[in-house]
């Protein structure tokens, strides 16, 4: 008989939200089905060249290939430190206010075990980005969720959990641009933020893994940038997005000495840090692509209008979000009751597109799927087509884009072959 053994912390975890999704497209692609997968936010877009080619030159150089520093190279943390002063205006100290982190999860997680314990409370959104949540329960904490999302006062909701909380919140962590629901904010936002932790005694983490992709003449503010930051702040910076460079898991923990310190001394326990030619290549990619991130910026800015135009058009209106490589698309109203891990499935089934169903990112998410910029116009405008003849309530778009087609002379559809 096999020995049934209990394990701990796994079994906080629920199991795994989009496992259905995931078994159904691999299902239908072994069938021979051409399925356009917008689910997984898994960045498609190369990284820079010039980041590739220093990769292999340093990865060909022996002296490359022994233990590296958990908490990063000199250059690379100086890198990062130049760029928060020539995008944010925040002058760092790369060797008290910078460290480098095995991307932003890794750094996330890793920054919550030296805040909460069991017995602790942290504030985190609803609905989350997975880490978000499940970092402070690993960590054996409670979670007080602040709602987020299209018409919710944000700032409103953060006192209302804070003060509901028994015991009062020991850490807040926030997300701007925010995966998934895409709400952006201003430096006044963050600003009131900083004020809301130094008042109360908290530590605030800023997971800014979107700061580079934002749209429509927004910029998202580093919570750094705001008075008296740094004493309560610290912020997760990555160059999994701006630059593409997803599988080379690069982050940065810059912010709070007192925090940066903490988790250095936490990570020389636990890694010898990313393999040193990435972080060379890291370091060049900072210093001499620095236009790659507004290069990367304007595809999702196409993707996204090729996504929500196209949507709009055979009926189904979706607010185009200011920031993120994601669309937060509330469920058409003939179809909400299905909720949105069955409309997922549909669309899987039906339209041969794979979406991630806003249930899984917790509560306040169902209701809502959430779409991946991670495939070219032409595959996102078959998946419009797709999603066209697999909704047939919405034909009532489909009309209207008939009459401005038959004034305008010429299609209304784009997305038509």
């Amino acid at each position: 008989m096999t020995r049934v053994i209990e394990l701990r912390r796994i079994s906080s975890l629920p199991p795994y939200a989009f496992a259905e999704i995931e078994r159904l497209k691999l299902e239908l692609r072994r069938a021979g089905d051409d399925v356009v997968d917008l689910g997984f936010g898994n960045p498609d877009i190369p990284s820079p060249a010039i980041a590739v080619e220093k990769l292999a030159e340093a990865a060909a150089k022996p002296r490359n290939h022994r233990y590296s520093a958990s908490r990063g190279i000199p250059k690379l943390r100086e890198a990062i430190c130049d760029l928060y002063a020539r995008r944010f205006g925040v002058e760092l100290d790369p060797d008290r206010e910078a460290i480098a982190t095995i991307g932003a999860k890794e750094g996330l997680a890793h920054l919550v075990w030296l805040l909460v314990e069991p017995g602790d409370v942290a504030l985190v959104p609803a609905p989350s980005y997975p880490i978000h949540l499940f970092a402070p329960v690993l960590a054996g904490a409670s979670v007080a969720q602040v709602a987020m999302g299209p018409g919710e006062d944000v700032f409103a909701n953060l006192e209302e959990a804070y003060d509901r909380s028994r015991p009062r919140p020991r850490a807040l962590i926030v997300s701007f641009p925010h995966n998934p629901t895409t709400a952006t904010v201003d430096a006044a936002f963050m600003q009131r933020v900083v004020d809301f932790t130094h008042e109360r005694g908290i530590v605030v983490v800023h997971d800014f893994a979107y700061a580079d992709i934002a749209f429509d003449g927004h910029r998202p503010p580093s919570i750094l940038e705001a008075y008296g930051a740094r004493e309560v702040a610290v912020e997760l910076y990555t160059l999994t997005k701006g630059y593409s460079m997803a599988g080379w898991r690069v982050g940065f923990a810059l912010g709070n000495a007192q925090i940066v310190a903490a988790l250095g001394r936490l990570k020389s326990y636990l890694d010898y840090g990313t393999f040193q030619p990435i972080q060379i290549a890291a370091t060049v990619a900072i210093g001499q692509a620095a236009e790659y991130p507004a290069e990367v910026c304007e595809l999702y800015r196409s993707r996204r209008d090729t996504l929500c135009d196209g949507l709009a058009r055979i009926g189904w209106e979706v607010t185009k979000p200011r920031g993120t490589m994601f669309v937060w698309a509330r469920i058409p109203p003939e179809y909400r009751t299905l909720g949105s891990h069955e409309f997922a499935l549909m669309l899987l089934r039906e339209a041969k597109v794979s979406v991630s169903p806003g249930a899984g990112f917790g509560p306040g998410g169902d209701g809502h799927v959430r779409f991946a910029l991670v495939e070219n116009e032409q595959r996102i405008a078959q998946a419009v087509r797709g999603i066209r003849s697999a909704l047939p309530l919405l034909e009532t778009g489909g009309r209207a884009g008939s009459s401005l087609r038959h004034r305008s002379g010429r299609s209304a559809e784009p997305w038509q072959d």
